[in-house]
């Protein structure tokens, strides 16, 4: 028995040293935080697994209720698709007031949950931002301006703030969620986001080809960072979430060092959520503000030549015959907009085997534009 212990606990250690020589010494970090916070995997209410940044609002002003608010009774069809994807919250705004929200699992109006790569869409807004205020030049400002390392780069020193807002940098970076080793996973648990993402080197030439990639994401938010001096949660706060009103602060998990996981990771509520999509309907304008530019507004959901589902980190579907446009986070969360029926919907959730079309578009955002517009 002693020979089998101590062969186990041989075993063991070398198993621990082999992760730690590796790089792969998140994982222990995962682990732990896991084992002590809640789920074993990602999820929507994440908030208190890692240190995060706080998104202040300012004058909290509720959506209006519409007359018919709540009073229509949702499908069959829909039931039966929301209890199956595990979702946490529906929100439907019409004309810019509600007309629909319910809550399942232990969720309320007040919940704040992740956005997960909803924020990269937030990301590219944030540009708009910087480029109205003067801290970059344009959505074609290179990268080596703001990081010089890229100005020896074989590749970087073409690379673009616009090539990581849609997918085309060229990194050397492999997409991949389904296991514990996988740069993704990596990234969601490490200390050091900016070191991680700058080791990345770029393995073709940017603007070329649409790779989605996690990594482009966080450069992204480097850059905003280092362009406007300001932390992402503050220039957030000041740009979107007080002139908005919205009705809770939100938070932005972040490293150990105290850098935003640009990549994903901005809790807040499912209402304040969607008044960034009604932000987008009005064309950057909100209460006779022009929070964004009307041009930026207009390239921020322009789908591009390489990838005619895809615009400004922001999915669109132009052949439906209800042209939409969504924000789309891991496990199932969404920010749909309408401009036809001038309708935002929000949807959270927890389901990581969502079917997705041949533009890897998530099937479910079709299917509930048809039937949500079919009711309202």
């Amino acid at each position: 028995m002693k020979k089998v212990l101590a062969a186990f606990l041989a075993g063991t250690s070398a198993t621990v040293a082999i992760i730690y020589l590796s790089g792969y010494e998140y994982i222990f970090k995962a682990i732990a935080i896991n084992l002590k916070k809640g789920s074993l995997t990602p999820s929507t209410d994440d908030e208190e697994k890692f240190p995060s940044r706080h998104i202040a609002n300012l004058n909290p002003k509720e959506w209006y209720k519409d007359t018919i608010y709540n009073t229509h009774t949702l499908s069959e069809n829909i039931l039966k698709d929301l209890k199956k994807t595990r979702t946490s919250s529906l929100v439907v705004i019409l004309d810019n007031k509600v007309v629909y929200e319910e809550y399942w699992k232990n969720h309320d109006y007040y919940s704040i949950m992740n956005s997960f790569s909803m924020a990269k869409g937030i990301l590219s807004i944030l540009v708009g931002c910087a480029i109205d205020d003067g801290y970059l030049e344009s959505e074609n400002q290179l990268m080596s301006t703001l990081f010089p390392r890229y100005k020896n780069s074989r590749y970087g020193k073409f690379l673009t703030i616009r090539h990581l807002m849609t997918m085309q940098a060229g990194l050397d970076w492999q997409e991949e969620y389904h296991h514990p080793f996988a740069p993704n996973s990596k990234q969601y648990f490490i200390d050091d986001l900016a070191k991680q993402a700058f080791k990345i080197d770029l393995k073709e030439m940017p603007g070329e080809k649409y790779e989605y990639q996690s990594v482009a994401a966080q450069l992204l938010g480097l850059a905003i960072t280092e362009a406007t001096g300001k932390p992402l949660s503050t220039y957030l706060s000041e740009k979107i979430w007080q002139p908005l009103g919205m009705e809770f602060p939100a938070k932005w998990s972040t490293d150990e060092k105290g850098v935003e996981k640009a990549f994903c990771c901005i809790h807040g509520s499912p209402r304040d959520f969607a008044k960034i999509g009604q932000l987008l309907l009005q064309k950057g304008n909100w209460s006779g503000q022009q929070i964004i530019s009307k041009s930026y507004c207009e390239k921020l959901l322009t789908p591009t030549k390489i990838n005619d589902a895809f615009c400004f980190a922001i999915w669109t579907n132009q052949e439906h015959y209800l042209k939409h446009h969504f924000f789309y986070g891991f496990l199932g969360q969404f920010i749909i907009m309408i401009p036809e029926r001038n309708m935002v919907i929000v949807k959270t959730g927890i389901y990581n085997r969502l079917d997705v079309d041949e533009k890897q578009r998530p099937l479910q955002v079709k299917f509930l534009v048809e039937e949500l517009s079919n009711i309202f």
